[in-house]
Formats: C-alpha cells, sequence, structure tokens
C-alpha cells in the first residue's frame, strides 16, 4: 500500500444511499477517492460477501484498494485488500497471522498508547478520530486536533483523520501530520458526488 492511497478514504454506509451506493462508490472513485472501505453492520455473511464482490469489481476496474470493515472471514472469501479493526475487533496480531503480510490491515484509535500498541500488532494504518464528533458512530466522541497530532507523530505508520470531516474543514488539519482523511456522509449524502469529491482532493493536495 502506497501512503497516497490513503489520501481520500471513503467508507460506505448503504443507509444513505440504498441499493445505488455501488454507483455512488462509482462515481466518486472516478472523481479522486483512493480507496474504500466496505462497511455492512447488518448484513449476514453471504450477503455481505455478495455485496463485497459486487463492491470489489468496481474497486478492481480503478485499481483502487478495497477494505472490508470488521470482517477477516469476508476478506478472505473475496480476497479483498484488506481489513479494518475497531478497537473492540479481533487482535490485530492475530488477523495479521489469518491474513499474512500481503493484506492491509487498518486499526482504529484515539491515544498514542493504542496507537503504537496497533503499530507494534502489524497495522498498517490507523483511522483516529472523531477529531469533529459524528453522527455515523454515536458512540464516537470527538477528539482534539492536538491529540491527532501527537499519535501521527508518535507512530511510523500513516495515519487518516476521520469523523465529521467535510471539505470545508479540511484546512483546518493542516500540520496535523495526516496521510489523509475517512469520510462517509459529505460524499455519500452530497447533492453532487462529482463535485464535492474533486473539491477534497483539490484541498487535500494543500495539507497533504
Amino acid at each position: 500500500m502506497k501512503k497516497n492511497d490513503l489520501m481520500l478514504y471513503l467508507v460506505t454506509d448503504r443507509s444513505m444511499c440504498g441499493e445505488h451506493l455501488e454507483s455512488v462508490v462509482e462515481t466518486a472513485i472516478k472523481a479522486g477517492v483512493t480507496i474504500v472501505q466496505l462497511r455492512e453492520k447488518q448484513a449476514d455473511f453471504k450477503e455481505f460477501c455478495d455485496k463485497a464482490l459486487k463492491m470489489k469489481k468496481i474497486c478492481d476496474k480503478y485499481n483502487i484498494p478495497l477494505i472490508i470493515n470488521d470482517n477477516i472471514d469476508v476478506c478472505l472469501a473475496v480476497d479483498a485488500d484488506g481489513v479494518h479493526l475497531g478497537s473492540s475487533d479481533c487482535d490485530i496480531a492475530k488477523a495479521r497471522t489469518i491474513l499474512g503480510n500481503s493484506k492491509i490491515i487498518g486499526a482504529s484509535s484515539r491515544e498514542v498508547k493504542t496507537a503504537l500498541l496497533a503499530q507494534n500488532a502489524g497495522a498498517d494504518y490507523l483511522g483516529v478520530g472523531a477529531v469533529f464528533g459524528t453522527n455515523t458512530k454515536s458512540d464516537a466522541k470527538a477528539i482534539s486536533k492536538d491529540i491527532l497530532k501527537e499519535i501521527a507523530n508518535s507512530v511510523n505508520i500513516p495515519v487518516v483523520a476521520i469523523g465529521g470531516i467535510t471539505a470545508d474543514k479540511v484546512s483546518e488539519l493542516k500540520g496535523c501530520g495526516i496521510a489523509g482523511v475517512a469520510v462517509v456522509s459529505a460524499i455519500l449524502k452530497a447533492q453532487d458526488i462529482d463535485s464535492t469529491t474533486k473539491d477534497f482532493v483539490c484541498k487535500l493536495k494543500q495539507i497533504v
């Protein structure tokens, strides 16, 4: 995985665009999204795999990495590029043993201690937030930009900021040492997916 892969990280939420999700993601990829995480909290294994295969076809078409949220079995079943594990999910070291060195493993962190533990256990990147609060995850408490910067400066792996990030707020993260931002509603619920994504890319190139 190249550091630039993480610049504009789209995390999916089917509740925001229903069965149009695949076409919305494809539009966003063509406009500049660099990596996609498929999150399907309500799906069983078979349904998750079916949706992951559809998404993988799109991501492969544009050579964009596909990350599976929280489910190693689905990642293996569809041969996705990697998995993202939250703080309450599978142990990172165990995941690395199962997935081997060829797959990407992302981990969530809110403090330097857990960030270093994740790095040492084999994580390839960190998702840190919520930097501006968020309505997407009810349990995600906001962290300060100082903590974000401290985490980014404490680890040797890339850090992606997440949580309530809009194109208008990207410039506020300048100097924090991040490799990119992860976005959900700001793109998925945008009236114009193409122009919103391009706006993100333009502003991110000035700070990443």
